[in-house]
Formats: structure tokens, sequence, C-alpha cells
């Protein structure tokens, strides 16, 4: 049976240099639980481990895909079983790292994520919507889901009403504690409206379905405010690393500009600073107070984003009570030596 040790936190927490430590010292391989990590050539705005850190220990699901073409849970669930299997056969054991909450549950409780063809018509009718009267619309025909969904992101939107119309119902939920899922292909998201003040323990006490085997849920949560400065000085490293050329040179290579706002905001932020600018694709326009804005607000904007998304992170993770909240290496290698020797 297969054991597997969960390494989780917001962004900017430390979890991936804290995940190369505990792979090299028990014997692992680190498979990367992160939506976008998972495509090629978006490695600054990814905040994507370095091919330096990856020839210390091996890492798994990192530059996998084309960022022309949408990953989805139902490839990442099949990769990460394949990933889980390469380790184990090895005699080695796989770390589950990552922050992306979604891709952490569908892993470790098996969800079971049906997928469906997309309405193009319907689509393209709705793209050319705003955020608000989307949400507006929504709030209209599934109250339920507008309570969870972000709001901003158009995609997740025009996602949530198309399966509204599809089914002509609101979207049902999975057998899982307060997880609220479409049918067809969407992802996923924790409703609290009804809930007790926490995930009850597995009832196998540590057994996760995948692989069958124990697993260990350990996670990082800096305080607020350290949390904050880490994530501005990540940023401001990115901008420092080249964010802007990465950004201008995925929409030189041909990914449109609508893609690469679907991948995330840091992306969509940046790409709409550079629309207009010399070097950047006619293709890649955007409105016009966006051609004024200064690079410091900029960087303002993406910390501020960053920081909201690290919310909606623990927002996830703060009610499951199998996580085992960490402070030090120390305490982590103690939880896993008591684990492996268990398991």
């Amino acid at each position: 049976m297969t054991k597997f040790i969960v390494i989780l936190g917001p962004t900017s927490s430390g979890k991936s240099s804290l995940a190369i430590k505990l792979a090299k010292k028990f014997n692992g391989e680190i498979i990367s639980a992160d939506s976008r990590q998972v495509y090629k050539d978006l490695d600054i705005g990814t905040g994507k481990v370095t091919k330096k850190e990856q020839k210390i220990v091996p890492h798994h699901l990192i530059d996998i895909a084309s960022p022309k073409r949408q990953y989805s849970v139902a490839d990442f669930k099949h990769d990460v079983k394949s990933a889980a299997a390469q380790i184990t056969n090895k005699g080695k054991v796989p770390f589950l790292v990552g922050g992306t909450p979604f891709y952490i549950y569908a892993a470790v409780d098996d969800l079971q994520i049906p997928k469906v063809k997309p309405n193009l018509k319907l689509r393209k009718t709705l793209e050319k919507k705003s955020p608000t009267e989307l949400f507006k619309m929504l709030k209209k025909l599934d109250p339920q889901r507008a309570k969870t969904i972000d709001r901003h992101n158009p995609r997740r939107l025009i996602r949530a009403l198309e399966i509204i119309k599809a089914t002509g119902k609101p979207v049902p939920t999975l057998d899982h504690p307060y997880l609220t899922s479409p049918i067809k292909g969407e992802e996923p998201v924790f409703s609290f409206e009804k809930r007790p003040s926490s995930f009850p323990p597995p009832p196998d006490h540590g057994r996760g379905r995948l692989g069958g085997g124990g697993v260990i849920m350990i996670g990082l949560n800096p305080a607020s405010k350290k949390l904050r400065k880490l994530i501005a000085a990540r940023v401001e490293q990115r901008f420092k690393q080249g964010l802007l050329k990465e950004v201008k040179h995925m929409l030189s290579t041909g990914i449109a500009l609508k893609r690469l706002k679907q991948i995330g905001l840091t992306y969509a932020l940046a790409a709409d600073f550079l629309a207009r600018r010399p070097g950047v694709p006619k293709n890649a326009r955007s409105s016009k107070k966006w051609y004024s804005i200064k690079k410091a607000e900029l960087i303002q904007k993406i910390k501020t984003a960053e920081w909201q998304f690290a919310r909606r992170q623990m927002t996830w993770f703060n009610h499951d009570q199998r996580i085992h909240w960490i402070t030090s290496q120390k305490q982590a290698e103690k939880l896993i030596k008591s684990f492996l020797k268990k398991y």
C-alpha cells in the first residue's frame, strides 16, 4: 500500500522549500499539486521551483502541459496516480505538495468529477458580458453557488451558468463534506453555510483513498502579518526575475490573451498592463485605463490579489481537522517519523 505525505499551505508560506528538505531526509519524491505549475514556460508568475531545486529531489507534474490548453482535475487525478506508482515502485515515499485545495482533495479523497462537452454557442454569448453581469445572472439562478464562486473570474462564472442552462437545476453536491461541485467539469468549491466547526477525521484514521495506504496532511500557516510580508517580498522578487518579460514572451509565442488570463490573476493583471505597449502583439488588447497605470500600481495590485488568494486557500484548509499544523521543520519530521512507523 502507498504511504502518502501531503505538505500544504497558502501561497508564499514556504511549503515548497520545506517539502524539498523533508523529501530528501525521508527518501521521497515530490508530486506538485499546483494547478499552474503544470504548464510549460510559466515559471516566474507561478513561483515554480527552480531546476536546481528539482535536482535536489525529483519533482513530478511540473512542466507537463501546454499553457494553450486547459489542464483539468481529471488530468491531474490520472497523472498523480501514475506518479505515485512510479515513486513507490522505486521504494520511495510520495510527497504531495501544493496550495491548490481542489487538487489535493481530489487526490486524497478521490473526488469523482464527471466531464461534459462545453456549450460553445452559449459561451460565445456569455463572454460578451462583464464579470459583474455574469455574477448577477448566477445569483438569480443559483444563489448558493453565487456565495462560493470567485465573482471576478469570468471563466468559472460562465461554467457555472453553462451547467445550470444544461441541467435546469443548481449545482449538485459531491459526496464530500461541504464540497459543492457542478455535474460537468467545473472545479468544486467548499460551501460553509451548514457545517460543524471542522471536517471530521477520516473514518480509517489516516488511510486515504489514494493508493489505499496511509495519508498524513501537514500544513504551514504563518501568521497573517508575516504571510502578507512574505507575499509582498515574493511579488517584488518575481518582477526582478522578469515577470513582465515572461508574459510578453508568452503573448508573442501565440498564446491567446484570454487563455493567459485564465491561468491566474497575476498573469491577467500583467497582461493588461502590457497591452498596447511596444513588443506586445496587436491581439493583446485591453481597456485604456490599463495603458496609463504605473508599474508600482501594478505591483501593488498583484500583492493584493495574491493576499486575497492566500485567504481563499486557507478558507478551504482551516476547516479540515485532519491537517497537522506546524511551525517548524522539527515538528514535521516528528510527525512523519511516527507516520512512517505506523504505515
